[in-house]
């Protein structure tokens, strides 16, 4: 089939009779709405629960992504060995099992910061895995031809999670606190496990080994990325941005909890803004893409985010800076003043959100597109491994800058990353990027 004119309709009847990726886009569903239920239950457990710091903060989401620096660019290698989808079920039930225990060891108060730390590198640990099978078990259920679109698909369902499931957390966070919200997170990684179980494996292929020694593999993966004259600058653009993203990251529920103070819902509902311009930006992802090309697109998606950020920094300002005594909890008893600081985050967060949308499928299913099988699963971890490193130094970043030179600096200096990571984009190759339907043989897999 062709694609129409505005670049969508065509193949989305192919993608519905891949009955496969249709129950693996379940599993993921429900498991995205439980991660943004957790997302806001772990900032309201650390800032309010337990009293803590920005640093604090910084420091688990820091936790939660280091095994990505430390075993990032082995896993794909050792991902090869086993069966995609026994990696993915195991990364489910484990993942929900921790969430579990924090909410136990939370109830009782037995919970503190190191025991976080612990338990988020584990689950860290977890995600990593089950990320790198992700990224190459995608490609065995559907024809590359249609990885633009269930990529597309995918993040659609992920940014509905997040435009409905920050805002109910926010709800539920206040209804029965953070340590019992976490168990809903738990049991969507218990669901999307038990899905995957029913899914068959003609196309799950077995372990992969290969006499190649395990340092050359990496190598290969390296090469591949940082050789290859689109996906070179496109990396190094986006781990500066993940340093941008894991700033924010850090800052932005203090800035709402404990600046302007309002409380759970209050954060849910900025959380769900971005949440609700991700949906409009994935629509319209694969249809800018087929209009201005997969470079442009991706170009122009990355130079609107630093300035949503910017929005989001000037919220306090209109707030009339930091707040102190009651959490209010309503928006009902917000006072004018803040709902002008909600309006500039909440709108901040849409464009956000939109720009990610765009971006995120683009990015994805050109990557896949222009990546041979074999090299897939390192070519995921070798990216994600070093994104998400960026995190382990955005993070703390984020953290240190809000205590020692306050939330509005913290916020100001993710939108210079952000901004900077634009730029590197703007101006290389990548921009002339377009993604090509066509299937690569290993001999395809040499350095451009």
């Amino acid at each position: 089939m062709g694609i129409s004119a505005d670049g969508s309709s065509a193949m989305e009847p192919e993608l519905r009779r891949h009955r496969a990726f249709i129950r693996f886009w379940l599993a993921s569903t429900v498991s995205d709405f439980g991660t943004y239920i957790t997302t806001l239950a772990f900032s309201v457990l650390i800032l309010v629960t337990m009293n803590g710091t920005p640093l604090d903060q910084g420091l688990v989401n820091a936790a939660r992504w280091t095994p990505y620096l430390l075993f990032g660019l082995v896993a794909g290698v050792w991902i090869d060995r086993f069966p995609r989808r026994t990696v993915l079920i195991g990364g489910d039930v484990g993942r929900g099992l921790i969430l579990a225990g924090v909410c136990v060891t939370a109830i009782t108060g037995t919970i503190s910061v190191t025991a976080l730390l612990i338990l988020m590198f584990v689950f860290g640990t977890l995600a990593l895995t089950s990320d790198a099978a992700y990224q190459s078990f995608l490609p065995q259920l559907v024809p590359r031809s249609l990885l633009t679109k269930a990529n597309a698909r995918l993040q659609q369902s992920d940014t509905v999670a997040q435009t409905t499931g920050s805002a109910v957390a926010g709800g539920l966070v206040a209804l029965v606190t953070a340590p019992v919200a976490l168990l809903v997170d738990a049991v969507s990684y218990f669901f999307s496990a038990a899905v995957l179980l029913t899914l068959e494996r003609p196309s799950d292929q077995a372990s992969v080994r290969s006499k190649q020694r395990l340092h050359r593999k990496v190598a290969e993966g390296l090469r591949w990325v940082y050789g290859h004259s689109h996906l070179a600058p496109l990396a190094w653009s986006t781990h500066i941005w993940f340093i941008g993203s894991a700033i924010l990251g850090a800052v932005l529920p203090t800035v709402i909890l404990n600046d302007l103070r309002l409380g759970a819902l209050g954060l849910g509902l900025v959380m769900g803004c971005s949440g609700i311009g991700a949906v409009v930006g994935t629509t319209l992802s694969t249809r800018l893409g087929h209009r201005w090309g997969t470079g442009n697109a991706m170009v122009a998606a990355r130079l609107a985010q630093p300035f949503a950020i910017a929005l989001v920094a000037l919220a306090p300002l209109a707030a009339g800076g930091e707040r102190s005594g009651e959490i209010y909890g309503s928006p009902l008893h917000w006072p004018g003043e803040l709902w002008a600081a909600f309006a500039l985050a909440g709108f901040g967060q849409l464009l956000f959100g939109m720009a990610m949308g765009v971006e995120g499928p683009l990015e994805m299913g050109y990557q896949q597109a222009v990546t041979p099988d074999r090299l897939i699963a390192r070519m995921s971890a070798t990216r994600r491994s070093l994104n998400r490193g960026m995190i382990v130094i955005g993070a703390p970043l984020g953290g240190v800058i809000a205590t020692v030179a306050g939330t509005d600096t913290a916020l100001w200096a993710a939108a210079a990353f952000l901004l900077l990571a634009s730029l590197v984009l703007l101006f290389s190759r990548f921009k002339d990027a377009r993604i090509e339907v066509q299937q690569l043989s290993d001999e395809e897999a040499l350095i451009p």
